[in-house]
């Protein structure tokens, strides 16, 4: 089986690009972020007509989040147990920032984490809080169930390792990389949520995000901050894993490039897709 994650920044405005790439990619599964839609405007045809099974969560032109599974689609859930909200309520609201469901056996999320904006803005907080509510919600998974296989994908919004940026001089005091970032990141890793990624494809400059301004891309200047991390059974079945930074090129891109992992069935073959 093959799944991927890809934060696809507007399903709508690329709908065309995502229906493609599953064309030639083989993706049994995809965790979609950044769809940029309310669940009424998501482009499910596009889907549908490729024979993948479609879930999405949004609630505005912002956030969004969505699982395309063509091995099947149950138990879906918009939010993990204990996702803190944002905004003016009391309490905030939950944003459209996390969906599960089960894909051919394996628990997959499609996670958005939040952006975390300034150091001293009080989003950055609320990253931080996001971090560890998921940290606590996995370990209270594998409690429950130590030989679940649950995959956590998406975009963290955290480049854990000094290698996962271009330059670590051009983030001195910003976020990403602060010291409560990638401790929040490594207590997710070390409730056994392995980054089954970076064996495959190691750093120094393997990324899956260039921001659209400054030429970044062709100047290779990105960031690691799009993961796949899998809880132990699951990660014992991965046998390769790479970042599609082929789609990252040509107009109309998203700014991120799709992150694929592929696993072997259960009894050690290789599943087809």
């Amino acid at each position: 089986m093959r799944i991927a994650t890809w934060n696809v920044n507007s399903a709508r405005a690329r709908s065309g690009r995502i229906a493609s790439w599953l064309e030639r990619s083989e993706v049994d599964v995809v965790a979609m972020q950044e769809t940029k839609c309310r669940d009424d405007q998501f482009p499910t045809e596009i889907f549908s007509e490729l024979g993948y099974e479609v879930a999405h969560h949004g609630l505005s032109q912002w956030n969004g989040v969505a699982i395309a599974s063509r091995v099947g689609l149950e138990d879906v859930r918009a939010g993990f147990p204990g996702q803190p909200g944002w905004g003016d309520g009391d309490p905030p609201e939950p944003e459209a920032r996390a969906i599960g469901a089960t894909c051919g056996g394996v628990q997959v999320w499609s996670l958005y984490v939040p952006n975390g904006r300034e150091i001293d803005d009080p989003h950055y907080d609320y990253k931080l809080r996001w971090l560890d509510r998921l940290r606590a919600a996995g370990e209270a998974r594998l409690a429950e169930e130590p030989g679940a296989q649950v995959a956590f994908c998406g975009d963290f919004n955290v480049a854990p390792q000094d290698d996962d940026v271009w330059d670590m001089a051009e983030f001195e005091g910003r976020t990403h990389v602060t010291k409560p970032e990638r401790e929040g990141f490594e207590r997710l890793v070390q409730a056994g949520f392995a980054d089954v990624v970076r064996p495959y494809a190691p750093g120094p400059g393997v990324y899956t995000y260039w921001d659209y301004q400054g030429l970044a891309f062709p100047k290779r200047k990105g960031m690691r901050i799009d993961f796949v991390l899998a809880s132990p059974r699951l990660a014992e079945r991965v046998s390769g894993a790479m970042v599609d930074r082929e789609e990252r090129k040509g107009k109309g891109a998203s700014d991120h490039a799709p992150v694929i992992v592929d696993l072997d069935g259960a009894d050690g073959e290789r599943r087809p897709s």
